[in-house]
């Protein structure tokens, strides 16, 4: 008996050679509007849905594949006599594939011209109620919502039939992925403003933050541990995760990914990403401890070395230039261990350089001067019971800096500031960070105090051999009283930037004029807990 397969999609890339494929096995096909229109005009032999259901399309649409006819052929169970006796009675052919893809709710959504009434016709009905039915119905029918499958199923076909597993997955794929368009639907739909129901045929005002907030995540890899050995992890990725993410990295070789590896390779990654000149990031637990811009990134890495070479070891580096041989070569002279290596390409060069050394992970991640700018829309923190969603923290400076000094900084000073700025978004509070000519001087992370977090700064720069004197510092946040300003002049500093804005500004600021510096305010803070 010939099998029967009903095609209904909005997306139709390959469809047509899929049905074609489908007709040439001896599958009957049926179909409705668009695409069985299409199918017609390629010469394939269609059944119109409604020639089976004896009813006409109606209500626009709304209406064509709700029928028993239809959902009796995809839900009858083969092995069920009395399934298959009630389809015999009532002259209900079975239904063994379906091919079904949903309207573009998505696409109609993120239009900034989309009326509430559009986006509510573009919640579909019918081909959700179809899919589920036929992964509930998974033993005895093949659903496919996704084309990238269409190649796997008539190979199965052409063989032995489409396996078991297979439908499985198929099954699992849709379930998955209903979920992820009624959230998505739910996301939209809890976000309207108050009274937008009251006028349809407008563009609805949204707030940021929908009332009920879904977010699917899909499983990449498991790990053996997490932070700790006796903590169990799991590497998930958004379903289309941000252009120039990390998650859409190439591992080149190397061991499987940590838990820490990932979340340390994050922070360099998203660092780098932030500098426009060639850049190298060395991260360690999470922090910058050398950056540095340079002409090439060989200049770029024995610069960002310098700032803490001890703490360099075994860390994470990050290039937002393609890594070549010399980089390499320079790594291994300097018998510098790291747990992973990022970059927008590596050399085949460079490649064979590390070949030898197969516990470093290579990680490419696409990037150019577009997607340099993209990262996640939301950051989330997890807390007891719940999550805290905000915007991320994207953008360097709102509105222009203020010279705030007596003193005018001079362009050099200018340049080492914002540098030192950008670096300090990166920092964990309470975050200071000492730079200059493109390089950090000292880094001093996540102190309950700042003026320790300066101290530690100012100590390690001591011991890489480096000094402070003539440096730019920056500060996260702004200094609330004196004691930490000083404390960064007595290092060596003749420049500073901060956000301003504490009731202390100006014991501050006359404190900079009284050490002969220059000041500058972004009115940005970067909080990073």
């Amino acid at each position: 008996m010939a099998l029967t397969a009903l095609l209904s999609v909005s997306d139709k890339t390959g469809i047509v050679e899929f049905a074609q494929a489908l007709h040439a096995q001896g599958v009957k096909l049926l179909s409705t509007g668009g695409t069985a229109k299409l199918l017609a005009e390629k010469g394939l032999p269609v059944t119109e849905v409604a020639e089976v259901t004896g009813f006409p399309e109606m209500l626009d649409g709304r209406v064509k594949t709700l029928h028993p006819r239809v959902h009796g052929g995809i839900l009858a169970r083969r092995d069920l006599p009395e399934h298959m006796a009630a389809l015999k009675e009532h002259g209900i052919n079975t239904i063994d594939m379906l091919v079904v893809n949903l309207y573009p709710f998505a696409q109609a959504t993120a239009k900034a011209d989309c009326t509430l009434e559009n986006a509510i016709e573009n919640i579909d009905i019918g081909g959700p109620t179809m899919l589920r039915a036929a992964a509930k119905n998974w033993q005895d029918v093949a659903v496919i919502i996704d084309p990238v499958d269409y190649e796997q199923v008539l190979s199965e076909m052409k063989a032995d039939g489409i396996t078991r597993s297979t439908k499985f997955m198929l099954a699992k794929k849709v379930f998955a992925h209903t979920a992820a368009y009624d959230g998505m639907i739910t996301n939209y739909l809890t976000s309207l403003e108050a009274g937008s129901e009251l006028k349809t045929e407008a563009v609805p005002a949204k707030e940021a933050y929908p009332a009920v907030y879904n977010l699917q995540l899909h499983k990449v890899q498991g790990m053996r541990y997490g932070e700790n050995p006796h903590q169990s992890a799991a590497f998930y990725r958004e379903a289309q995760p941000a252009e120039g993410t990390l998650a859409q990295w190439n591992q080149i070789q190397g061991k499987e990914l940590s838990f820490n590896n990932i979340a340390d390779a994050d922070a360099a990654w998203e660092c780098v990403k932030a500098f426009e000149q060639c850049a190298r990031v060395i991260v360690k637990h999470a922090k910058p401890c050398g950056v540095a811009v340079g002409a090439t990134p060989l200049e770029a890495y024995q610069k960002a070395l310098k700032t803490d070479p001890t703490s360099a070891f075994g860390g994470i580096m990050a290039f937002n230039r393609p890594i070549d041989f010399d980089v390499v070569e320079a790594i291994n002279a300097n018998k510098q261990f790291v747990e992973v290596a990022i970059a927008p390409a590596i050399t085949p060069a460079a490649r064979a350089a590390y070949a030898s050394k197969q516990n470093v992970r290579l990680l490419e991640v696409p990037l150019n001067d577009q997607t340099r700018k993209l990262s996640n829309a939301l950051d989330f923190k997890r807390v007891g019971g719940g999550m805290l969603l905000q915007s991320a923290d994207n953008i360097d400076l709102v509105g222009d800096v203020k010279v705030v000094s007596k003193l005018q900084p001079t362009e050099q000073q200018m340049k080492d500031m914002l540098f030192a700025w950008t670096v300090a978004r990166f920092v964990k509070s309470n975050a200071i960070v000492f730079c200059k000519d493109g390089m950090t001087m000292g880094v001093g992370a996540g102190q309950m105090s700042r003026l320790d977090s300066a101290r530690i700064a100012s100590i390690k720069a001591g011991h890489a051999g480096l000094t402070l004197q003539g440096s730019a510092v920056a500060s996260d946040a702004f200094f609330p009283f004196r004691d930490g300003l000083d404390v960064v002049v007595d290092a060596g500093a003749t420049c500073v930037i901060h956000p301003g804005g504490s009731m202390r500004d100006d014991e501050v600021i006359a404190a900079a004029d009284e050490r002969g510096i220059a000041m500058v305010f972004t009115g940005t803070r970067h909080f990073r807990h």
